[in-house]
């Protein structure tokens, strides 16, 4: 089940223009799962693009992640994008992708400093994303 207070939505005008929601995962590794967070989807209205939005709502939803103690996001995305937000290719930093997920697409953010020292593993990204409560 995904935590409410990780997603969020932008409004201008009292309409919502844009979202952003991080969901459970783990990281299996031989040692056990590490839980960590798949950020997705992210979505802004075709005309509110490039009006900083997106950006808003990432620096925004990484900034509660903090708050909440998570340590680990993982995403797929473009490459030219998320980098600006501190996401770095997740194979050099010793993760695995299922199959779908193209290597430079495939990014992670260590919320904490140090939380993937020491951690090998395949990603488990959720094809479905869990219901509200």
């Amino acid at each position: 089940m995904y935590d409410r207070e990780l997603s969020l939505v932008a409004v201008r005008s009292g309409s919502i223009v844009g979202h952003i929601l991080f969901n459970p995962m783990v990281i299996r590794t031989p040692s056990g799962d590490v839980p960590a967070l798949y950020l997705g989807p992210i979505a802004v209205r075709p005309e509110q693009q490039r009006q900083g939005v997106g950006s808003a709502l990432m620096r925004a939803g990484l900034e509660k992640c903090r708050e909440k103690g998570h340590r680990i996001v993982i995403l797929c995305g473009h490459p030219e994008y998320y980098p600006r937000f501190g996401f770095t290719p997740a194979r050099e930093k010793g993760l695995e992708a299922p199959e779908w997920i193209p290597d430079d697409a495939f990014m992670v953010l260590e919320l904490l400093p140090g939380a993937l020292n020491g951690v090998r593993g395949t990603a488990i990204i959720p094809y479905e994303f869990p219901e509200a409560e």
